[in-house]
């Protein structure tokens, strides 16, 4: 498993305009072979920062994401939206689960 936690931290005013943005992406990021997850969350107590917790496969299925056209729209798009630089963090998992990840 290749987990990669993005921070974001979005302009107030951009709020609604990156949430739809970022569900579109987050959606056709599902359908991709080598994604096993794609959540987007909110942080509850100041709605400006959302962190996007994308689990793939393996670190080739990461670099395959960032080469889709639904990915490079969404970043093109969401770069105005930024009150800061997006900031990728990346996991290992140290429990795996029943299917062995």
């Amino acid at each position: 498993m290749h987990i990669v936690l993005v921070h974001a931290h979005v302009k107030p005013d951009a709020i609604s305009t990156f949430e739809a943005a970022t569900e579109d992406n987050a959606r056709q990021s599902r359908l991709e072979p080598g994604i096993v997850r794609f959540d987007v969350l909110q942080q509850r107590d100041d709605p400006t920062r959302f962190v996007l917790v994308e689990v793939y496969r393996d670190v080739e299925a990461a670099v395959a994401h960032k080469a889709t056209a639904h990915y490079l729209t969404w970043r093109d798009a969401v770069a105005t939206f930024m009150a800061e630089r997006r900031v990728g963090v990346v996991y290992a998992n140290i429990t795996p689960d029943d299917r062995g990840w």
